[in-house]
């Protein structure tokens, strides 16, 4: 949803509960109220609103927003139902998720600034709803809500965000905009609408069948040979079905009704064709999914993996279709847990390829940070051994990070990885047509060394290449590569050059009985790296080690300390600044650079040193890398003729010259190293400064999301106190208006018989001004001959019976005196009211009658 002042909504449909979660912090209460105030009549969805809140301070948002609907608005409670056509809103202090359509509580994890409650929320809401959740972003600071709109994205749900430029604050649906998580962007108040019409086409437009009539048919393959175009991936082989739900999807987001309309929607919006592309890639995934499983290829296929292994090596594993990278780094756990178990294994590694066809998701899995709801599937233990704590969730440690190379590829049309010990390919392809999954399944014996093994998706098998592999264990989908595999058939594979703009890929077919055996193919692969390829190291943008070719020992070295894989800690000072120097000019150029005559020590060196940086774009696996080499070149032989030395210089003193000389460049370079290590030091803690902060800045802007949210609240109030105070005003004029109307003196003492109000009349009968407010009864002159009064008013108000006596005045006056008790509208008493009613012209009339 939104960040501080930020909104988010989470919305699920199903045929039992179709719930909507709103998350809002500052700046939300004025969207929340238009959003709501536009929902629909009778709906059936339930509402769950998350807003940023602060901790401390009860929170009034329930009666706030009750104004804006006719929906009851209830404080959400743990394990409470939702019922449609009810909001639910978010208590303060706690945590808020939904499982099995309850809502639950929970005590915040994070400490307070670094809590994201609608990424928790939503990314519940996607693992509870599937493709039918729904998530909304509207008014808010921050980033909030973005991981979790991704989350409901990768489920197939759909996203909502409101338009910036419509939002108090705009870095909340800013963020979940620029992230690509969104489908639908439009103001507050149009978005319930837009809610209800997509999820009544969905339920009510039937899904269009594979047996499309023939302009349907025409449309959907103009829509993949556009896609195909603008993304350079071709998507004809995946299953009809799974195409025509994709694009369904996107009807619904768009209003649309058939493919050809949608077609000529995708011609004139060619921006559309980037998102359609997207969601055909959304990718399910999560940490140990299927746990049974994993703990399969724990005890039985690591250990035999290790066990055929000598000492010393690296076993190579792929990651078909990784997604976001917790299927791979679960395998590398996996691996770790096992290599400690099993003896003898202390010096085996493994090195993983990790690959998608989404780059957005092979960036996801390259930072290896996670939100903290991943703590359910990971469990306490891996997630203390395995992850640090940071910001909102938790990061991959380094030495799992290490195993794992991710890069960007197509099993369709780029060429596989080989040699592989262990292949997992799951749940991917369910998504392709039977004739692609059986081109696969040659390809991945192909790829797998003897005794690999093969990891499928839960409602995957190996069909008709069943010959390919042995089954360990059929419900689990895991098997062994088949030794000599029998009627293996052909294996085909898109060759590896790149493609003129309009040439069709080509395949080469490749018999079983043409590949090389294995172990020879292998002993002469490493014989040409051992003895003729140069030394060279492959690193990242931010010069973190992945790989190393050859004995690269005389130009790097481990330093000191704490394990660090990085070139520019473990150059050579010698050549240190120069490797640095010339990595961030490839980076900036994305080119080659080389430098020359480098030299690794003081001494007379025989040789010199060349070094090669290159920033690499081809293969798709190596892109963004960058490919350091070294080569040493020899010193050319010396001249054998005499060197003549100028007239009046004598040999020794040249040579003393060039030795003073070679003595300062050595002292030189010795500085200039010791400058480099203390710029390194210092850099690094400022950038452990920044860091701290970053996370300063963090808890900042969560308090200024939290008071601004409070501010609202108070603002609220302070207009409703408003309003009511002048409506109390107004109903003061009334009444006195109404007592003055009557003719008839009042006067109104409190609990201790202190003046507290009086009409116009009482002052002609019991002096009173203004300044006597509050003075007691007895302290006030009257005309009245009634000197029991302060009696009598005190026994009305201890007994509270009505006390009414006939009294003349002074002047000659008669007046009915009435004393009633004074009650509130609570029904309490709080002092007495004294009418004072002019009966003298009675009084006069009754003595007329008595005298006649």
């Amino acid at each position: 949803m939104s960040q501080t002042p930020s909104h988010g909504i989470g919305a699920r449909s199903s045929s039992a509960v179709r719930a909507v979660g709103l998350g809002a912090s500052a700046g939300g209460l004025i969207v929340l109220e238009q959003f709501l105030a536009h929902v629909p009549p009778l709906s059936g969805l339930a509402y769950v609103v998350v807003q940023h809140l602060d901790p401390t301070q009860k929170a009034m948002l329930v009666e706030l927003l009750q104004r804006s609907t006719a929906m009851p608005v209830l404080e959400a409670a743990d394990t409470m139902r939702l019922e449609p056509d009810v909001v639910y809103v978010i208590p303060p202090n706690k945590e808020l998720t939904v499982a099995g359509g309850l809502l639950h509580l929970a005590e915040p994890a994070q400490p307070r600034g670094m809590r994201l409650p609608i990424d928790l929320f939503f990314s519940s809401l996607a693992r509870d709803q599937g493709e039918q959740s729904i998530g909304v972003v509207l008014s808010g600071m921050g980033s909030d809500g973005t991981l979790g709109l991704q989350a409901i994205k990768s489920q197939g749900g759909l996203t909502l965000a409101q338009l910036p430029e419509s939002a108090q604050f705009d870095s909340m649906p800013q963020s979940a905009i620029a992230a690509g998580c969104v489908d639908i962007i439009g103001l507050a108040s149009e978005l319930p609408d837009r809610i209800v019409r997509v999820i009544e086409e969905k339920n009510g437009v039937p899904s269009l069948s594979e047996d499309d009539d023939d302009a349907g048919a025409q449309a959907l393959g103009s829509i993949l040979r556009l896609l195909k175009e603008r993304s350079k991936h071709d998507l004809s082989d995946y299953k009809p079905s799974t195409l025509r739900r994709r694009i369904q999807r996107r009807l619904g987001v768009h209003g649309l009704t058939t493919h050809g309309a949608y077609e000529k929607f995708v011609r004139e919006n060619p921006q559309e064709l980037d998102l359609l592309f997207k969601e055909m890639l959304i990718g399910v995934t999560s940490f140990f999914r299927d746990p049974s499983v994993w703990q399969e290829v724990k005890d039985v296929v690591m250990p035999a993996l290790l066990a055929r292994c000598p000492q010393g090596t690296r076993l190579r594993a792929w990651v078909v279709g990784c997604s976001t990278g917790e299927e791979a780094y679960s395998l590398a756990m996996i691996f770790k847990e096992a290599a400690a178990e099993f003896s003898g294994s202390e010096s085996h590694s493994l090195q993983i390829f990790a690959t998608d066809l989404s780059a957005d998701a092979i960036n996801a899995a390259r930072k290896g940070h996670y939100p903290q709801s991943i703590a359910g599937d990971v469990g306490p233990t891996r997630l203390g051994r395995f992850f640090t704590a940071q910001g909102s969730g938790f990061q991959v440690n380094n030495e799992i990070r290490e195993m794992v190379l991710f890069a960007q590829h197509d099993v369709i049309l780029d060429p596989p990885f080989t040699k592989l010990d262990l292949l997992s390919c799951r749940n991917l392809m369910i998504y392709f047509n039977a004739a692609l999954q059986s081109r696969l399944m040659p390809l991945f014996s192909y790829s797998l060394r003897p005794g690999g093994a093969l990891l499928l998706g839960g409602s995957e098998t190996t069909g008709n290449s069943h010959a390919l592999f042995t089954p360990i264990n059929p419900k689990s989908r895991l098997y062994w590569r088949s030794e000599s595999p029998v009627n293996a058939g052909s294996v085909y594979f898109p060759t590896t050059p790149p493609r003129a703009k309009n040439r069709p890929s080509q395949e080469f077919k490749v018999s079983p009985s043409t590949v090389l055996p294995v172990n020879l193919q292998t002993h002469a692969e490493q014989a040409l790296l051992q003895e003729f390829s140069p030394a060279a190291v492959l690193v990242n943008d931010q010069g973190d080690v992945v790989y190393i070719n050859g004995s690269v020992g005389k130009y790097l070295e481990p330093a000191s300390g704490k394990a660090n894989w990085n070139i520019h800690v473990m150059a050579r000072p010698t050549i240190r600044t120069q490797i640095a120097a010339a990595l961030r000019q490839a980076i900036q150029d994305k080119g080659r650079v080389e430098v020359r005559g480098l030299r690794l020590g003081d001494e007379a060196a025989q040789s010199s040193l060349d070094v090669t940086v290159k920033l690499m774009q081809e293969p798709h696996s190596l892109a963004g890398l960058v490919m350091i080499v070294f080569r040493e070149v020899l010193a050319p032989p010396p001249a054998k003729r005499r060197r003549r030395v100028p007239e009046g210089v004598a040999d020794p003193h040249l040579v003393e010259e060039l030795q003073r000389c070679k003595d300062e460049i050595h002292a030189l370079r010795q500085e200039m190293g010791a400058s480099a290590e203390e710029l390194q030091a210092a850099n690094e803690e400022l950038q452990s400064t920044n860091e701290e902060l970053q996370s300063a800045n963090e808890e900042l802007t969560t308090s200024k999301e939290e008071s601004q949210s409070m501010n609202e609240e108070l603002q609220t109030l302070n207009q409703e106190l408003q309003t009511k105070l002048d409506d109390l005003a107004l109903a003061q004029s009334d009444m006195q208006n109404l007592l003055n109307s009557t003719d008839i003196a009042t006067l109104f003492l409190d609990s201790a018989l202190n003046v507290r109000r009086y009409t116009e009349q009482v002052t002609r009968i019991i002096h009173l001004r203004e300044g006597d407010i509050g003075r007691p009864l007895t302290d006030l002159a009257s005309t009245l001959n009634y000197p029991t009064l302060n009696d009598d008013a005190r026994q009305t108000l201890k007994t509270l019976t009505l006390t009414e006596k006939e009294i003349t005045t002074s002047d000659g006056l008669w007046f009915l005196v009435r004393i009633k008790p004074y009650r509130t509208l609570a029904d309490t008493i709080q002092g007495v009211v004294i009418t004072l009613i002019d009966i003298t012209a009675a009084k006069k009339l009754e003595a007329r009658l008595r005298k006649e």
